[in-house]
């Protein structure tokens, strides 16, 4: 994202629509970032806004960007899975809306020393909440067929074989440290992308961020606490940029809505289940023409919007088999 993403989020008109704030509505910005839902939550009514954010770097951005709304936001630390924990002896702890943004923040693939971004190089790091195990970890450890599959599940890299074997190629002369050098290894056995099409090594660094942060297991799990939490006619809005986490987003959606007609084998059908959700729509909102050209990150966001029903929330979500799935 460009630096006037900070000021224009993606989608940002199409996300105030859906969550429809109003006065004295409580709303939680799942992935606060640089703030600028949370910002336009607040400009649009007299509203209470909590900011959920793990990057300690974005909690103090927080604290000190959103000063002058006082009491009328919170900024909460932890990761967007735990919003039931988080919200649970607050005033959100029934919030009529929730929004994730489910992209990188800007001011993360900004600075080279977070190791997010192949366009600078840094430290291959990648680590959202600056804790525990690092990109240049599991590229310097991972056995080689463990870190084809990674590459090839998360990032759907058809060349992932190809791409771990030259990995552990190189790492047997030197570990490898920086963002550069991983890049440059991917690009090497990799076709030169064509006027328009996007790096070779993005589906790799994507495959990575999305192992090292453990994005599909939170991105699950913050879906079923967002299904408990939520009151009734809340607003659940869920912008992704990737093929894998809005399948995982669909699929929960449509199981939830009622669409589904092909339960998990691994999970009993429940066929007196209530639809927990109304989807508004069905089908994905994505960014204008206008906007891509002004911001290209948005080309691949799609925004999945649910109305919360009263029905109990149903708990499961078997993630395994919708990465399997291409429908």
């Amino acid at each position: 994202m460009n630096m006037g993403a900070l000021h224009h989020p993606v989608m940002l008109p199409q996300i105030i629509t859906a969550l429809a704030p109003k006065d004295g509505d409580h709303i939680v910005d799942a992935t606060y970032g640089n703030g600028g839902y949370s910002r336009e939550i607040l400009n649009q009514a007299d509203c209470f806004v909590a900011g959920i954010d793990r990057d300690p770097d974005a909690i103090s951005r927080a604290q000190s960007q959103m000063q002058n709304f006082g009491e009328k936001f919170t900024v909460l630390e932890g990761c967007f899975s735990e919003i039931e924990r988080l919200t649970v002896n607050t005033q959100f702890n029934k919030p009529d809306g929730i929004v994730f943004d489910l992209g990188v923040c800007s001011t993360q693939l900004d600075e080279a020393e977070r190791g997010f971004s192949f366009k600078s190089d840094g430290p291959l790091d990648m680590r959202m909440s600056k804790a525990g195990e690092s990109a240049a970890d599991v590229v310097n450890s991972m056995p080689e067929k463990e870190l084809a599959n990674i590459i090839f599940t998360y990032g759907d890299e058809r060349a992932s074989r190809r791409i771990a074997r030259a990995i552990s190629t190189k790492r047997e002369e030197a570990p490898l440290r920086r963002t550069f050098e991983l890049a440059h290894i991917v690009r090497s056995v990799l076709p030169r992308a064509k006027k328009g099409q996007s790096d070779p090594a993005t589906r790799t660094f994507q495959a990575l961020r999305i192992y090292v942060n453990n994005e599909i297991v939170e991105l699950c799990d913050a879906l079923l606490a967002s299904e408990r939490i939520l009151k009734e006619s809340g607003i659940l809005a869920v912008l992704s940029f990737h093929s894998l986490e809005d399948r995982i987003i669909k699929r929960f959606f449509q199981q939830r809505a009622g669409y589904a007609t092909q339960p998990s084998r691994h999970q009993p059908i429940q066929p007196d289940a209530e639809p927990t959700f109304r989807l508004l729509p069905r089908k994905p909102a994505v960014p204008s023409t206008s906007e891509i050209e002004s911001n290209p990150r948005a080309r691949s966001a799609k925004l999945r919007v649910g109305i919360r029903t009263s029905a109990t929330a149903q708990e499961t979500l078997d993630a395994r088999e919708i990465m399997m799935r291409r429908d």
